[in-house]
């Protein structure tokens, strides 16, 4: 916790050191991570009137393999803020169906053209597209602040209550005074880390190798897993490229970069022919990104000042892709709570604990959900060297669209209230 020092100046809890702050502003909500959570959520409280800042610890959006699927509820919600047909007018493409392809058959696995919804199907759109979207949309309010290159270090901390953040960034040390404080900095949160908040983990049985590959004309729409004999890999369209996700057994990456890029050219092309020239495109591992899957949630997402949103209460599986989505989700939510109390610049722990009323089963579902999936299709290709049979329930036609419902839409609507 950090002691009041004067106005000027800041006081370092974990050394002593004193900081010079170059300035002290003030906000009624100070929001730290310009995910796709962060940005929405401020976009939603700028339209009110609501002061709000939003921190972005890098200098531009622009990252590799960020997951870049938006899902039907998030076009809806686009649709409710006026803003669905500009979006789409960005260039995108859609994956309507995801199959499941083995040497002997191809199973749908969730097929979207069946829900009740405008938009059946996932958007596939760079995360840094639609972050510069709604950060754009969020300028033309004079409420909104946007800060990029904000390293936020310290929480405020007066009388067990969170009073804002400081952060360094634009030549030194800079102090955001606001109301509420809003953890929406992803995976690797470090409000979940100053906050001391607990987690409850999962151990999810893969790990992901992201890179991308040419399309071809004749190369299938939408998305796909290709299940060969102990490898998967699926493949999202992006247009004129394939996003491909080599999955690979949790702790195995070490032993894979011993063995080579050459062998896992091989693995690939193994599991899709097709893939045969177009493999050597990969010339490097610095052209692979390494992701360390995580399942998890915080028990209580929020005390005196701060809450935690997307990623940073709850690290979602890569499976599905509904990270974002259920990020955004939770960010109407907030909106929607939060508004209020923030209009007459009051939030009691009562506001807080609400929005985690509404988005923990959710959240909890869609986890199990994702655990079933890697448990049951996944882990049993991963750890052996038979030939990948897909289950019996993939077949049934009662199940046929609770996978599509649950990635498109999540489990309850959430719709913008204001």
């Amino acid at each position: 916790m950090t002691t009041d020092v004067p106005k000027n100046l800041s006081q370092d809890p974990s050394n002593n050191l004193v900081h010079d702050i170059v300035d002290v502003q003030t906000t009624n909500c100070c929001i730290v991570g310009g995910g796709p959570a962060g940005a929405v959520l401020a976009l939603l409280l700028a339209r009110q009137g609501i002061s709000v800042m939003l921190l972005e610890a890098h200098k531009d959006f622009d990252r590799d393999f960020r997951g870049d699927t938006i899902h039907p509820s998030v076009m809806e919600i686009m649709e409710e803020l006026g803003l669905s047909d500009r979006l789409l007018g960005l260039p995108h493409t859609k994956i309507r169906q995801i199959s499941i392809q083995t040497p002997q058959d191809t199973v749908t696995f969730a097929d979207f053209s069946h829900l009740k919804t405008h938009y059946p199907y996932i958007t596939m759109l760079p995360q840094v597209k639609f972050l510069e979207f709604i950060t754009q949309e969020a300028q033309k309010y004079p409420s909104f602040h946007l800060v990029m290159g904000a390293n936020v270090q310290e929480l405020i901390t007066e009388n067990d209550v969170i009073q804002g953040v400081r952060y360094r960034g634009g030549g030194g040390w800079h102090e955001i005074r606001a109301i509420l404080t809003v953890g929406a900095d992803g995976r690797h949160s470090r409000l979940r880390h100053l906050g001391e908040f607990e987690s409850i983990e999962t151990s999810p049985p893969m790990d992901v190798l992201w890179f991308r590959l040419p399309c071809q004309p004749e190369d299938p729409e939408g998305g796909m897993g290709r299940f060969g004999q102990g490898h998967i890999i699926a493949m999202l369209d992006r247009g004129d490229e394939w996003q491909v996700a080599y999955v690979i057994p949790k702790g195995g990456y070490q032993q894979l970069r011993a063995a080579g890029l050459e062998e896992l050219k091989k693995s690939v092309t193994e599991v899709v022919p097709e893939f045969q020239q177009r493999i050597q495109n990969l010339h490097d591992w610095s052209q692979i990104a390494f992701l360390s899957v995580e399942s998890s949630r915080v028990k209580r997402w929020y005390r005196p000042g701060l809450l935690l949103i997307g990623d940073a209460a709850h690290i979602m599986s890569p499976v599905g892709g509904v990270g974002i989505n259920y990020a955004i989700q939770d960010a109407v939510v907030a909106a929607n709570v939060l508004s209020k109390p923030l209009k007459n610049q009051q939030v009691q722990l009562s506001d807080l604990a609400k929005v985690q009323r509404q988005r923990e089963l959710p959240t909890r579902i869609i986890q199990a959900f994702q655990t079933f999936i890697q448990k049951r299709l996944l882990a049993p290709v991963l750890t052996s060297n038979r030939t990948f049979v897909p289950p019996a329930f993939l077949r049934l036609p009662i199940l046929r669209d609770l996978p599509a419902r649950l990635i498109a839409l999540g489990v309850f609507p959430v719709h913008v209230k204001a």
